[in-house]
């Protein structure tokens, strides 16, 4: 039997480490919404998403069921931190208007390109190396109605060729990076890149530092 001894706690999120992902999606209006995620998870062409009930991006995916997912790099943190508080959505929903902004040019004031897609509407972002894109098969509104489980049907893969191993469909983990969030903390497979300002321990790690 183990001898470590371990302690209750109750952290406010459970992010204990999963990929960023910008996933782009369209306004009622033809433009382009993009926005951070990182409740992710795929089996073969699959992939399951967990988003916001009350969040841009499930609502247009109601409405107009495609999308593409892009996946920044480590370097890129503060490319996800330029619209992590913003949203598409006018007027700001009741339980954002403390913290978020509404922001109409994402592409704009994330400082990315975007880059057509082949087989659905929403362009993918061209800085990201690896990229999907996918339609929505299925949503799902869970327990407590405040998110949305979102199954949807890769359709095409894109990915830089310096992360392909060459005359393969097979990603190079030794090229490929992704950008890791833990616990509001962004981490390539490595050291740490940067953090949300919402992080739990981040003031806390700095006052000890300073003291």
């Amino acid at each position: 039997m183990s001898t470590t001894t371990h302690i209750p706690i109750q952290p406010s999120v459970l992010y204990v480490g999963t990929p960023v992902m910008l996933l782009c999606t369209e306004n009622a209006d033809g433009s382009t919404n993009i926005s951070p995620a990182s409740s992710y998870w795929a089996l073969e062409q699959m992939i399951v998403l967990g988003l916001l009930a009350d969040g841009h991006t499930a609502a247009n995916l109601r409405e107009r069921p495609a999308l593409t997912v892009n996946f920044p790099h480590p370097s890129q943190w503060q490319h996800i931190e330029a619209i992590g508080d913003t949203t598409g959505a006018s007027p700001v929903p009741e339980a954002k208007t403390r913290r978020y902004v509404h922001e109409k040019d994402k592409f704009r004031r994330i400082g990315l390109t975007p880059q057509a897609s082949e087989l659905v509407f929403p362009p993918r972002i061209k800085e990201c190396a690896l990229q999907f894109e996918a339609e929505v098969r299925q949503t799902t509104r869970g327990t407590g109605d405040f998110y949305y489980m979102v199954e949807a049907e890769v359709l095409r893969v894109h990915a830089s060729p310096e992360i392909v191993v060459p005359g393969t469909n097979y990603i190079n983990p030794n090229t490929w990076q992704p950008t890791i969030y833990s616990f509001r903390h962004y981490f390539g497979l490595g050291p740490e890149h940067g953090f949300r300002p919402t992080s739990d321990t981040a003031c806390l790690l700095h006052d000890q530092l300073q003291g």
